[in-house]
């Protein structure tokens, strides 16, 4: 017997089967554009959305739609997400994502993914940033960027050259993976056991630690200057005590999940140079720590994206 499948069917499979192929690289877009991976599935979720709702037909370059879509609906959400983080109570820092299973959160090279860097883009305009994420980690051309961004290839390639000299000028040489994770080791070891010498040691002289906890108690609500003061913040007892730090793989390099009782309380991570630690950063905020735990089996199986109801 011979059945007739419906048209309409195989077209919304077809749809559905381009964008999960391309789906890691929506996202890696719209996470390096708002270090938040919460906001950046709900980016990739409009996205699904509007290319259902899209007349495919005339699509000639799908994954050219997908992106550029992509990119100017996150720099939509980084704008309103900038004055949300005028109001945040404390320093503000990315929501780790866990990259065990994709180091490079589907990028061609796994730029602008450390959370120190990402911290520096954030003083990007929205339009600098995705320039940047778009040449850097995803190796677009200036003509298609220029296409995406509805800009002239020149303007595209001052923007892309501005961005790479301010973030020159922010950023330290980082360490190899290697010395990164001994670094990480180190500190723990040494503020799990309150030892502040050895915590200087690691530190360079004007080091600094960043707690995002958005106002929870107990939390610094500004950045912490100094070698000294840096080693006694890390050994606050009430962190530490009765807890288990577990070391994970967080935007491709090595972090540190502390637990209480089985429950997850802080994340950090550390960035080095050379010369030592240089900068410290703490998660409290207990949203960003689910987002992170969420993010463990993001692409384990790619999700299958849900069809918009009639």
């Amino acid at each position: 017997m011979h059945v007739e499948l419906d048209p309409a069917t195989n077209d919304l499979d077809q749809a559905v089967s381009v964008f999960v192929q391309h789906r890691r690289r929506l996202f890696g877009i719209a996470y390096r554009m708002l270090g938040s991976a919460v906001e950046a599935e709900d980016v990739v979720q409009e996205v699904w959305l509007r290319w259902q709702r899209t007349d495919r037909s005339v699509v000639v370059n799908p994954v050219a739609f997908l992106s550029c879509t992509t990119t100017r609906l996150a720099i939509n959400v980084s704008q309103s997400a900038r004055v949300r983080r005028e109001t945040y109570i404390g320093p503000w820092l990315p929501e780790p994502v866990d990259t065990s299973a994709d180091p490079e959160v589907g990028a061609q090279r796994a730029e602008a993914l450390e959370l120190a860097l990402l911290l520096v883009l954030e003083k990007l305009t929205p339009t600098e940033r995705a320039a940047y994420v778009l040449r850097e980690a995803f190796d677009y051309t200036y003509p298609e960027i220029a296409e995406i961004l509805e800009l002239s290839i020149v303007n595209v390639r001052k923007i892309v050259s501005r961005a790479r000299q301010h973030l020159s000028d922010e950023q330290r040489e980082s360490v190899d993976a290697a010395e990164h994770r001994r670094l990480l080791d180190a500190f723990v070891a040494a503020a799990q056991t309150g030892d502040v010498a050895a915590l200087e040691a690691l530190l360079i002289p004007d080091a600094v630690s960043l707690s995002d906890g958005n106002g929870m108690r107990a939390c610094a609500r500004v950045p912490v200057l100094g070698r000294a003061r840096v080693a006694v913040l890390s050994t606050y007892r009430h962190l530490w005590q009765d807890a288990e730090a577990e070391l994970i793989e967080a935007n491709g390099s090595t972090g540190v999940l502390v637990r209480r009782d089985g429950r997850p309380v802080a994340f950090m991570t550390v960035a080095a140079s050379k010369q030592g630690i240089h900068q410290v950063m703490w998660l409290f905020n207990p949203s960003k720590i689910a987002a992170f735990l969420g993010s463990r089996s993001r692409f384990a199986v790619a999700p299958v994206p849900v069809a918009e109801s009639v």
